[in-house]
């Protein structure tokens, strides 16, 4: 066998993603880019080569795949960059910058054009939509508590001044974060989401100690 050749060497059937994980991945394309409610299952379908009866085999409705994007896609998507990051270090000022880097090389231009899916959905689905509403909410409720926890251990650990509400401030980054790609999805321009990193930065600094 020549060297090399196994890089060249068709994807067996345990190495595809399963059905349900194509169903998946399509869907969270057409929910950022449309929207929940302008999401069809007739394009998620198209998308996968898959059939209603493998759709019905796997979600008892758009509902229910709308709901598993947020819980496992979406959800999983914000633990790699957020999450992650932000419980395995004792300095939220570099934590805080590597997540900001890491969603930057997550979306790219994706993020630019379509907006963070997370807060798109919970604009879009949360007043209208109980059961979304309280699974975009856990979300959004991990993601603060991963901040607040981040900032209680910079502060344990002498990197924080004590004179802080580690709750409000994590409110406040939060917003930050979530408003600023909502200002580069309507101005087309990374600026926003630049000036707001630079100014976070600014401002964690000064909570440092010394």
């Amino acid at each position: 066998m020549n060297k090399g050749m196994n890089d060249q060497l068709p994807e067996t059937a345990s190495e595809r993603p399963s059905a349900r994980q194509r169903l998946l991945e399509a869907a969270f394309t057409e929910i950022h880019m449309h929207g929940f409610q302008g999401m069809r299952v007739d394009a998620v379908l198209e998308k996968t080569g898959l059939t209603k009866g493998a759709f019905y085999h796997h979600f008892d409705s758009k509902q229910a795949l709308g709901i598993a994007v947020v819980d496992e896609l979406i959800h999983g998507k914000i633990t790699d960059i957020w999450l992650d990051t932000l419980n395995q270090s004792s300095d939220p000022i570099n934590a805080i910058q590597d997540a900001f880097e890491k969603s930057a090389e997550c979306y790219g231009m994706e993020m630019l054009m379509l907006g963070c899916p997370l807060n798109n959905l919970a604009q879009e689905m949360s007043p209208i939509n109980e059961e979304f509403r309280v699974h975009i909410n856990h979300i959004f409720h991990q993601w603060h508590e991963a901040l607040v926890g981040a900032l209680k251990r910079g502060m344990a650990a002498g990197n924080i001044i004590n004179d802080i509400d580690p709750v409000s401030v994590a409110t406040f980054i939060l917003a930050c974060v979530e408003g600023s790609i909502g200002l580069a999805k309507n101005e087309r321009d990374l600026a926003p989401i630049i000036r707001t990193t630079d100014e976070i930065d600014r401002y964690l600094r000064t909570l440092q100690r010394g």
